[in-house]
């Protein structure tokens, strides 16, 4: 472990951390020179500008529009439709660069820059689609910063909802439940998993560790991502990381359902193991 992931390790066991911080730190794995401390004067120098144009006192609504001319008029901050799955979208430092990206890291920008200007918004794991939230005295907003911080209706989250379950089921859901706040660590962790997909699918088996190793610091009481760690060392050729995944992940999770493909995989791995000496 590298002694910029210990300070990884460090932030994330907290309760409350810098969320760009870590973010910024998880994109050194795939930019070794990124420019930490100039990312982080970007997100202040946005703020800065929208404060500059607001009242003392100005109301939180007044402030969720300075805020959103600025990132997304002023500067075109964008939802990067045609290329959703461009790995880039997930890395802060490419984001502020390309003012690109998914909704999770387009949130982020949008809390960072946010909070600098007195807003108290928290992020929300919706289903399918990252979300922001502003509690105010008679309510809440919901915004969409990958829709350039659109409000969000009732009707509106129903149909996002309409697009992952089936639509006789989406009535008994409370759309209410659905905005529980998301701490720092449940971003970071849903951020590592969408990178975690994209690098696995293009079958990017480096960057997926890299991306594996963060998590599992992340979440290291996830027998799940113990395992898939295990497979793409296997597929690395990496037996014996495999077999010390594979075996702690059966032992953590004896009656998983993929236990028994573990286990012979296990037996396989000590085989390989052994021919290594």
């Amino acid at each position: 472990m590298t002694v910029r992931l210990d300070r990884f390790a460090e932030l994330v066991t907290r309760d409350h951390f810098n969320l760009a911080e870590v973010c910024l730190m998880v994109a050194e794995d795939e930019y070794p020179d990124v420019d930490a401390a100039r990312c982080l004067g970007e997100l202040e120098a946005m703020a800065a500008t929208v404060r500059a144009r607001l009242a003392a006192d100005a109301f939180p609504e007044q402030r969720v529009a300075a805020l959103n001319h600025h990132l997304f008029e002023e500067l075109q901050f964008n939802g990067n439709v045609d290329a959703y799955y461009d790995p880039r979208n997930s890395y802060l430092n490419e984001v502020l660069a390309r003012r690109t990206g998914i909704p999770i890291t387009l949130s982020i920008v949008y809390l960072e820059v946010g909070r600098r200007v007195g807003l108290r918004l928290q992020g929300v794991s919706f289903p399918g689609h990252f979300l922001v939230t502003l509690r105010l005295n008679r309510g809440q907003l919901v915004l969409d910063p990958f829709a350039g911080g659109a409000s969000q209706s009732l009707d509106d989250l129903r149909g996002r909802l309409a697009r992952l379950v089936p639509g006789e089921r989406v009535a008994e859901i409370d759309v209410a439940e659905l905005l529980e706040t998301a701490t720092p660590r449940q971003i970071v962790a849903r951020m590592l998993r969408n990178l975690k997909a994209i690098y696995l699918e293009a079958e990017r088996y480096p960057q997926a560790l890299a991306v594996m190793n963060r998590m599992l610091l992340v979440v290291p009481e996830s027998a799940e991502e113990l395992r898939d760690r295990g497979l793409v060392h296997q597929n690395m050729q990496c037996f014996r990381a495999a077999l010390a995944d594979l075996s702690n992940y059966v032992r953590r999770a004896p009656e998983a359902a993929d236990a028994a493909e573990m286990h012979e995989r296990i037996v396989g791995l000590r085989a390989a193991c052994a021919r290594l000496h």
